[in-house]
């Protein structure tokens, strides 16, 4: 099946662009973005994925302000030319790799926005993540991320919040390939869920520099991937220098030393991630050790746009073009359920003499011997 795109030289295989290059049913294109004001008022979270196989796309956007999480949510049928376009939700590509536009036009929700993300560094790509359950490989996926700044407005509640990119910065991330959508997959004996999952990935601010860190580790502590790296930022996207910046410093050895709300896996402040230099660059001297310490303002609760979200989980089909909205306080969550359990903590950090801020992700499933976790959650 032919698309507008078969025009241009881009194809990987000898199908057609709209054709993926595997037939997993799980195959996705997703956007993913958020963003927060430089004081810690707000939090705002977008995300958006295609799934070619399923013909069907999905999207959601969702603010946190003043102790309350807000969110809309929407799920279409797919087109061929791969727009990310459901209702009146869109995703636009204005200069690749440096700008992109979000727009949710008014509808029968309670939640509006026009939104421009602008790059604040070049992108950065992370190491290939693939595993599985069993035998059988459930993710396989690459992604990129990129820190930059927002501006625009965001209507909620009945409520307009501007944005001001001098105050207003977030991350985009970008990931295509296979990984569970809508419940996984029915068919055969029920899958008997084996090992667990434990994820840290942590994209900070500060004024003159930017630092990115991911961790996925087995049950045991053993690292499975890692990426670290210190990134420069520029005044504009357009003074970025190419996709990716020769001036980026990577790093290894990703450690972290977590504390814990009571009772809970959720991190606390006080928590400390660091990772070493392999280069000289702008966070110092190859050896140097770089120490992160994290101080938490809220929790957002991912399902805002999605993910683990009992009614409105990724690729789960709602029909032709279906919307709805919903809140909740942030002080009311249920932090033992399961639908909870995947959440960014917007936080202060502290490295070294420089303050800034950023998200800490926590994906935690299963048993993780180095924190002495039993059982599912």
């Amino acid at each position: 099946m032919l698309s507008a795109f078969d025009d241009y030289p881009i194809h990987q295989t000898p199908d057609p662009i709209a054709h993926p290059a595997t037939g997993d049913g799980d195959f996705y294109e997703r956007y993913w973005f958020n963003g927060y004001d430089k004081e810690g008022g707000f939090y705002l979270g977008v995300g958006a994925a295609l799934y070619p196989h399923q013909d069907m796309q999905d999207c959601g956007v969702s603010l946190v302000i003043d102790g309350v999480q807000y969110a809309f949510h929407g799920s279409a049928r797919a087109n061929i030319e791969r727009e990310i376009a459901i209702g009146p939700f869109k995703i636009e590509v204005v200069e690749p790799m440096r700008s992109m536009r979000v727009t949710l036009e008014a509808n029968d929700t309670d939640m509006a926005c026009d939104l421009l993300f602008e790059g604040r560094t070049a992108t950065i790509e992370e190491p290939r993540h693939h595993f599985g359950n069993g035998i059988r490989r459930t993710m396989d996926t690459t992604r990129f991320a990129q820190f930059g700044t927002w501006s625009g407005w965001i209507e909620f509640d009945g409520k307009r919040l501007e944005i001001n990119p001098a105050t207003t910065w977030g991350t985009k991330d970008r990931s295509w390939g296979t990984r569970p959508i809508g419940g996984g997959d029915k068919r055969g004996a029920p899958q008997q869920r084996t090992g667990g999952l434990f994820f840290l990935w942590a994209p900070l601010h500060f004024d003159d520099l930017c630092t990115h860190y991911q961790l996925f580790e087995d049950t045991r502590g053993r690292p499975l991937f890692q990426v670290g790296a210190a990134l420069p930022v520029y005044n504009s996207s357009a003074e970025i220098p190419g996709v990716e910046d020769p001036g980026v410093q990577v790093m290894r050895n990703n450690e972290h030393a977590l504390l814990f709300e009571d009772g809970l896996r959720m991190a606390a402040s006080g928590t400390t991630v660091a990772m070493t230099a392999i280069e000289d660059g702008i966070l110092g001297k190859a050896g140097d050790r770089i120490e992160i310490e994290f101080d938490k303002i809220f929790t957002y609760q991912m399902k805002g746009i999605g993910y683990s979200h009992p009614e409105w989980g990724h690729g789960m089909w709602k029909g032709e073009l279906e919307m709805m909205s919903e809140k909740w306080n942030l002080d009311d969550v249920d932090l033992t359920r399961f639908e909870n359990q995947h959440v960014q903590h917007l936080m202060k950090v502290t490295m070294g003499d420089r303050t800034g801020i950023g998200v800490l992700e926590q994906v935690m499933y299963g048993p993780y011997a180095p924190y002495g976790f039993e059982g599912v959650i």
